[in-house]
């Protein structure tokens, strides 16, 4: 059984006001003073944001139980210096963000990319799926690329930015796609093609280092993985287990097809982008381009075709009633960029919206 890990970047926010607060300094430091050898809670790049963590699981169950372990401990360990926690891939409040000082490297992103390093308070969610080998890994990234729009469509939680309706369902991955590394790839062909690329890339001086290749999907340099990247981070923690078991199966048959010798599709990074742009503005509230004919089709048809596609993985990793029920769930409630919106038409506040998302990221 593959194993998942997830880490989730959380928006630090005044419980009452809902504005973005530059507190993760201070979050970071009590979380060391309760356990000092805690490697939960880490730094990000803006003082707004606290991201955190889990271990890798091979149970669904487990990983869901730790995400809401996770994100009710981010909530008190902000509470007691009187911040909270949103799963908010945008501040729907205008902000302006603080840039952690200290780092050199952050220091660095902020010299070489000037405003569009100031633009990144987003928050992302990426999945670890572990993978037997560099090779293997590869190979996986050249079969997902069609699919993960998909997984941009369900996380989908990002509908406004510095205090305006943005039209996108996932306004987080097209502020994303201003890092000149971000997106997706093309065909690797090998773990020496995947190398030699990055690379090159490296070699420009664009970007700095390994780390920077922003791919939507890309080898872990920290652990034995392929890390998705695609998604927002996710209002409701259960959409973010739905996520990650989905993302476990992407993983699961395509390793399974590269052993079986059946080659990726070769769509064009040029369609994968109209894909994923489609994806963003729409969520699962119109078409989405079907990953396999790259040509519009009914949402709700694109995620029956993603879990037909990933059928045998679900049912082997015994997933498969989880998946339904949650996929069920999330076409009748909506994404978080729908209740986002919903909660707008109703309070008519956007403060308001942030405080009500602080208490159903605990839920």
């Amino acid at each position: 059984m593959r194993t998942v890990g997830v880490e989730e970047e959380l928006l630090l926010v005044d419980p009452d006001s809902g504005e973005p607060r530059a507190q993760q300094p201070d979050v970071l430091a009590r979380a060391v003073q309760d356990d000092p050898g805690q490697d939960v809670f880490q730094k990000e790049l803006f003082g707004q944001m606290l991201e955190f963590a889990t271990h890798p699981q091979s149970d669904m169950a487990d990983l869901g139980a730790e995400i809401v372990h996770c994100r009710k401990e981010a909530a008190r360990l902000a509470g007691e210096i009187g911040c909270a926690v949103a799963a908010l891939a945008t501040s729907p409040l205008p902000v302006t963000p603080s840039i952690i000082s200290g780092q050199e490297r952050y220091r660095w992103m902020a010299e070489q990319y000037g405003i569009a390093t100031q633009e990144q308070l987003v928050c992302g969610c990426h999945t670890h799926v572990s993978v037997e080998s560099d090779e293997e890994g590869v190979a996986v990234l050249d079969r997902i690329r069609p699919w993960l729009p998909v997984l941009s469509a369900l996380s989908a939680n990002s509908p406004f930015w510095q205090g305006q309706e943005t039209s996108y369902a996932s306004y987080r991955s097209r502020v994303w796609r201003r890092w000149p590394s971000a997106g997706p790839t093309e065909l690797f062909g090998s773990a020496e093609g995947y190398h030699d690329r990055v690379k090159e890339m490296v070699a420009t001086g664009v970007i700095r280092d390994a780390g920077m290749a922003y791919f939507d999907a890309r080898l872990s340099a920290r652990y034995p993985t392929v890390e998705i990247r695609a998604a927002d981070v996710c209002l409701r923690a259960d959409t973010t287990v739905l996520v990650a078991a989905l993302a476990r199966a992407l993983v699961e048959t395509a390793a399974r097809d590269w052993r079986a010798g059946r080659p990726p599709l070769d769509h064009s990074v040029s369609l994968l982008r109209m894909a994923a742009w489609q994806a963003a503005r729409c969520g699962l509230d119109e078409d989405l381009l079907d990953p396999v004919t790259v040509r519009p089709r009914p949402a709700a048809q694109v995620v029956h075709a993603l879990l037909e596609h990933t059928g045998d993985a679900l049912a082997d990793s015994g997933d498969v009633a989880r998946v339904e029920k949650a996929v069920a769930h999330l076409m009748r409630r909506g994404t978080g960029a729908h209740e986002q919106r919903l909660l707008m038409e109703r309070t008519g506040s956007l403060p308001r919206v942030v405080t009500e998302c602080v208490r159903r990221t605990q839920d």
